[in-house]
């Protein structure tokens, strides 16, 4: 069957979070006087934020738990004294600053522009969607996009293969034409692999990737596929 829908994630996907993020950081550090650098504590962070994603996935901690304990932990591990009081300024500062940078990954446009006059394009991600929307909507990619999933609008998260059915649903969209595009190994093609949609593999990370799904290093490159 011909594919007519494509679902794309969105953050480490389109929306370059790792750029976004730190220049976040940057804002809320500076807000509220942390005196700490700014490399060290990214340093940490960023492998303690994929923990709790991880976690988050599987219902292992809740919204909040992420949001508190990724910033708690990091100060721990640097043995840096911040208040609960602090933190959760900061978790919440976070939260308001983060879609007010907008980096895409090179080529997100291009793809975007080029797929929009041959597929329905859709969204699914993990992320809250308070967040994302306004992440689409300020970096000027809603426009390319007609149903956003997020994991909270359907109770479950990728790679819970009711977030995908919901999704299909969503959309209208049968298996057999659809893909999913997204960097999680686990959440995004695994999940949707199993369930029955096509897969590309964002792998921006040159990762070692053991089947023979189709796995792209850039995101013009998807263009070999569709």
């Amino acid at each position: 069957m011909e594919t007519t829908h494509i679902f794309f994630d969105l953050d480490h996907t389109l929306w370059d979070f790792e750029k976004n993020s730190a220049l976040t950081f940057e804002k809320i550090f500076e807000l509220n006087k942390i005196p700490l650098s700014l490399e060290k504590f990214l340093n940490y962070y960023q492998g303690i934020n994929l923990k709790y994603w991880r976690l988050y996935r599987v219902d292992k901690v809740t919204k909040e738990q992420l949001r508190y304990g990724r910033l708690n932990d990091t100060f721990k591990i640097l043995r840096v004294s911040v208040s609960d009081e602090v933190i959760y300024k900061l978790s919440e500062d976070y939260i308001t600053y983060l879609s007010t940078f907008n980096y895409l990954f090179e080529g997100t446009h291009e793809l975007l522009t080029y797929l929009k006059t041959k597929y329905k394009l859709h969204i699914i991600t993990n992320g809250f969607n308070e967040v994302q929307n306004k992440k689409l909507e300020n970096s000027g990619i809603r426009k390319y996009f007609d149903q956003i999933i997020t994991s909270e609008e359907v109770g479950v998260k990728k790679p819970n293969p009711k977030v995908f059915k919901y999704a299909l649903q969503k959309a209208n969209a049968l298996k057999a034409e659809s893909f999913m595009i997204g960097d999680s190994w686990e959440a995004d093609i695994m999940g949707a692999k199993n369930y029955g949609l096509k897969v590309i593999y964002c792998n921006f990370e040159n990762n070692a990737v053991g089947e023979s799904v189709p796995s792209v290093s850039n995101l013009l490159e998807i263009k070999n596929y569709l």
